[in-house]
């Protein structure tokens, strides 16, 4: 990651839902638009780095048979860890990306909020880990804010496009509005 912990830590001072993902209709209506987008109904093991306080991480939940979600701030790990304690099939792992990156593979990688925060090497680094660690049924979801943010090193317009030129997989789902973009890459491209 190409923002430091310090960075984060400032973030998650006052509050462990620094984004209102708990309170805002914003992050509820982008939630639900994200699992509406997924192909499958379920998956067997899914990795959602960067889940911060684990809102999306427990709907999640619902779907996987195992999941593992991770995040680079021990406040938002503590919170997820609150959020996720009645799932026993989920994991929550304090993790920095792309160095952390869990070993064995996945059927869905959901990338929320998260990859804007790397430059574009790292980035490029974490597309090429994360289609390695993709299964051959695999999904790969990408959800992000369009607005530039002064401390982000890209936008999420710039990471669905490096993603969209780097994966190697058809996309099989494209959803854009004013404020966000989601994109799902699919190993296999039948819905």
């Amino acid at each position: 990651m190409t923002l430091s912990q310090s960075y984060f830590a400032e973030v998650y001072e006052a509050t462990d839902d620094p984004w209102g993902f708990r309170t805002r209709w914003y992050e509820s209506r982008k939630r639900a638009l994200t699992l509406a987008a997924l192909p499958r109904q379920r998956y067997r093991r899914g990795f959602e780095p960067g889940c911060s306080n684990g809102m999306l991480s427990a709907q999640l939940a619902e779907r996987c048979d195992t999941l593992l979600s991770s995040d680079v701030n021990p406040r938002a790990v503590a919170a997820a860890r609150q959020r996720l304690a009645p799932f026993d099939r989920v994991q929550v792992k304090q993790q920095r990306m792309p160095d952390d990156w869990p070993a064995g593979s996945f059927d869905l990688i959901v990338l929320s909020e998260i990859a804007y925060y790397f430059d574009r090497d790292a980035l490029r680094s974490m597309v090429a880990t994360a289609r390695q660690s993709l299964d051959i049924d695999g999904s790969l979801l990408l959800c992000h804010w369009r607005h530039p943010v002064p401390d982000y090193p890209l936008t999420g317009d710039e990471v669905h496009a490096i993603f969209a030129q780097e994966v190697g997989l058809p996309r099989t789902a494209h959803h854009m509005e004013e404020d966000f973009v989601l994109d799902v890459w699919c190993a296999d491209a039948r819905s």
